[in-house]
């Protein structure tokens, strides 16, 4: 199977991002938990098994038509419940569990860095057949993470920015930003969709996503380098 077969091209982004992407909201729930929150292991959420947190929507089918059609591939899972009531510090406490999501993705990137490095820094030429692949899945996991971590901490809701910039607010500008969240969805679609196809120079993904996400890039892949 070449790069070029659309099986090869879906599989080296849709098996780091499902993993990128149940870390993230696992990520959540272990720092719920020891913040005093036990909602996501009672209700059996901490697995690491994907089938537990897969979208079909936001996990397979979208970043599926985006790898096919060789656009950035980004997605969800089904969020990790965590009741704010629970926290024994519930403001600062939902700030942490929000951030955790984004941390794990750093650290993620940060262990694909390493990886790559060590494995295939001293290689001349690109790798063919399955340490092609191999080599293929730790690039995009690495570019998936760091794009992941950076998108979700745009301050709006739903994101995770977004509950950290309820957090930081005064409770009555709080409460009024968290009513927001339930239009979250229709807003994405609205922000990372309807905007970019008006004004394509508004799109939230070049402006903000991108530029910082690139700088991040060059310093994982320059991590990487040091283990080569």
């Amino acid at each position: 199977m070449t790069p070029d077969n659309p099986i090869y091209a879906a599989a080296v982004w849709i098996i780091p991002l499902i993993i990128a992407i149940v870390f993230h909201e696992v990520a959540h729930g272990l720092m719920a938990r020891a913040l005093g929150d036990p909602t996501a292991a009672q209700l059996n959420r901490l697995s690491f098994n994907p089938f537990r947190h897969v979208d079909p929507i936001g996990t397979v089918v979208l970043p599926l038509g985006l790898a096919l059609a060789k656009a950035p591939v980004f997605g969800w899972a089904k969020p990790v419940p965590v009741d704010h009531r629970r926290l024994r510090n519930p403001r600062w406490g939902m700030v942490a569990v929000a951030l955790a999501g984004p941390g794990m993705n750093f650290a993620l990137a940060a262990v694909a860095a390493i990886a790559i490095g060590v494995t295939f820094g001293q290689m001349e030429a690109p790798p063919q057949g399955v340490a092609g692949f191999v080599l293929a899945n730790l690039v995009n996991f690495l570019l998936i993470n760091i794009f992941l971590a950076v998108f979700n901490l745009l301050p709006i809701p739903p994101f995770d920015g977004g509950h950290v910039v309820q957090g930081i607010l005064p409770r009555p500008l709080a409460a009024q930003w968290a009513k927001l969240a339930r239009f979250g969805f229709p807003l994405i679609i609205i922000l990372l969709v309807v905007v970019p196809m008006i004004w394509p120079s508004a799109s939230i993904v070049a402006q903000l996503v991108g530029p910082p996400a690139d700088w991040l890039v060059r310093q994982y892949l320059a991590l990487a380098q040091v283990f080569a």
